[in-house]
């Protein structure tokens, strides 16, 4: 595939954190975070996706409970457990692999994320802004289909879509020798393992983005991938 591709990797730019975790900052969208927010080398996102941190959370630690109104927020869970606490679904706890979606719209919600356990756990954490304001707010898990990708947001309300977005996000588990493709305008994380990337090595940690995208796994790898059907 004669795509070339861009990279960034996570362990360039500084870790920052608050409450009980320490986290890189890898897509803050000027849209939402202002025009000078991209001088620390993060990137801007791609259609209303607007923000993706990769956390580490303490031997229990947690987010504090806060608030969110008019804002989808993804949670991928990469190594270990959440305890999740708030007004959406409380006492619900995600194991590695599973995906929690939490939609604000102009309801609202709160929340805290809980690492339960005595060692550091890691969760990916993104947001996108919804295309219809003041919807009800909702949640839903999501558990990975090994070996292809599976879309946790997006998609046409036609389509029965749980979070109908012309962004679209979806998440790979994957093992050596499978390989997924993508026709649209991506930003893709690989958050385990490496693989080959449009004929780039890449791997855990590394922010990837191109006008398509073929992507073959050279280990087990987990990959969060977001395309754009309106450019």
């Amino acid at each position: 595939m004669n795509n070339p591709i861009q990279t960034l990797k996570r362990d360039s730019l500084t870790e920052g954190g608050f409450a009980g975790l320490k986290e890189h900052r890898l897509v803050k969208d000027p849209k939402v975070f202002g025009p000078q927010e991209n001088n620390d080398g993060s990137w801007p996102g791609l259609g209303r996706f607007v923000y993706l941190a990769d956390a580490r959370f303490m031997p229990h630690g947690e987010t504090h409970m806060h608030n969110h109104h008019e804002i989808d927020v993804i949670s991928v869970l990469v190594d270990g457990r959440i305890s999740h606490e708030g007004s959406l679904e409380n006492g619900k706890d995600l194991i590695k692999n599973e995906v929690q979606v939490q939609r604000a719209g102009g309801e609202g919600f709160s929340h805290n994320e809980i690492n339960p356990d005595d060692e550091w756990n890691r969760m990916i954490q993104l947001w996108v802004l919804p295309e219809q304001p003041g919807q009800a707010a909702d949640y839903k898990v999501y558990q990975p289909t090994s070996g292809e990708l599976t879309r946790i947001y997006g998609g046409d309300e036609s389509n029965q879509a749980d979070f109908p977005s012309k962004t679209k996000i979806e998440v790979a588990v994957l093992e050596s020798g499978q390989s997924i493709t993508v026709d649209e305008t991506f930003l893709a994380y690989i958050t385990r393992g490496k693989g080959i990337a449009n004929g780039e090595a890449i791997e855990n940690g590394t922010l990837v983005r191109g006008d398509a995208l073929m992507f073959e796994a050279i280990d087990n790898v987990q990959l969060i991938v977001v395309h754009n059907s309106q450019q």
